[in-house]
């Protein structure tokens, strides 16, 4: 759901600064056909810079008061129908380069998570098959260090590259990205622009059946061919977020065209015609009774940015 108020349009002050830019900048753009939830109102300015150059050069030329925002592939996001303020920044196929240096892969940060573990997988390159079963792209699985089926991005990293909100680079090693469970440390205004990773040589007919396995899985247990963002709370220490909504009668609940999905109950679907409003507040009445149920505070996976529509 689009905001029916647009945002004052800043491209025409922005322009005249980046008078070198490659990129596109584009005034009130749709963000929803952007995310798998397809929710949410327009980007101020949605900024789609040609290269990781052209990323620090529009960076270093955007006023510091502006607040800037970085997308994916828009799986694990909930844009909120009144839209995103300031500019954000799409890393869409420019970075999206996979390339093979030896038993090390490189991927950009906009290359789909699977698209990584298949090339991975075809030259022969053990370990990173886990890639395949997380929506989204390598971006948002260094930030949020995603992991699924035994496997989290902590354990194959050897380095990565940002660009800082001044414009800067950045060369981070692994054991300076201070990763926890779904969190690494690395500041929120350091935008990832590529990983290296490394794999563990092995037989690529093993690997590919691994990943066969792992897409057989998904396909049974969760619900990929609905409009969802993926798994929706962290696990609590010691127990299953999906255990605790469902042990909270969540299952299947609604919220307007919104709802907890019956196959996998951490999952949210948008059924058809949801708002960003009513899928977020679908997510804070499962908190609400798996707090009153279990006493455990869940904590969104789901990152959620923007404002809400004007009351």
């Amino acid at each position: 759901m689009r905001s029916p108020h647009a945002f004052p349009d800043l491209v025409p002050d922005l322009a005249p600064r980046l008078p070198d830019l490659r990129g596109r900048l584009s005034a009130n753009a749709p963000l929803a056909p952007l995310t798998w939830f397809r929710v949410g109102g327009p980007a101020q300015v949605l900024f789609e810079p040609a290269d990781a150059d052209d990323l620090a050069y529009g960076l270093a030329g955007v006023p510091a008061a502006l607040p800037v925002t970085v997308i994916g592939l828009g799986s694990n996001l909930i844009v909120r129908d009144g839209g995103v303020p300031g500019v954000v920044v799409r890393l869409g196929k420019a970075f999206g380069a996979i390339t093979l240096e030896g038993a090390r892969i490189r991927a950009g940060a906009g290359a789909a998570d699977v698209k990584v573990a298949r090339a991975a997988a075809e030259a022969g390159l053990a370990g990173l098959s886990f890639l395949r079963g997380i929506p989204g792209a390598i971006g948002g699985a260094l930030r949020m260090n995603g992991g699924a089926y035994g496997g989290e991005v902590k354990d194959v990293l050897v380095s990565c590259r940002a660009v800082g909100r001044d414009g800067s680079r950045h060369d981070i090693a692994a054991p300076d990205m201070g990763f926890t469970y779904r969190h690494c440390a690395v500041p929120d205004d350091l935008i990832f622009t590529e990983a290296l990773f490394e794999g563990i040589p092995g037989d690529p007919a093993e690997i590919l059946a691994e990943m066969e396995r792992i897409t057989s899985s998904r396909e049974a247990t969760q619900p990929v061919k609905s409009r969802t963002g993926g798994s929706t709370f962290k696990n609590p220490d010691g127990a299953k977020a999906w255990q605790l909504v469902d042990a909270a009668g969540c299952r299947g609940l609604t919220l307007g065209r919104a709802q907890v999905s019956e196959l996998h109950t951490n999952f949210l679907l948008n059924l058809g015609g949801a708002s960003a409003a009513e899928i977020e507040g679908l997510g804070e009445e499962v908190r609400r009774r798996v707090r009153e149920t279990s006493g455990i505070e869940l904590q969104w996976e789901i990152k959620r940015i923007g404002l809400p529509l004007p009351a």
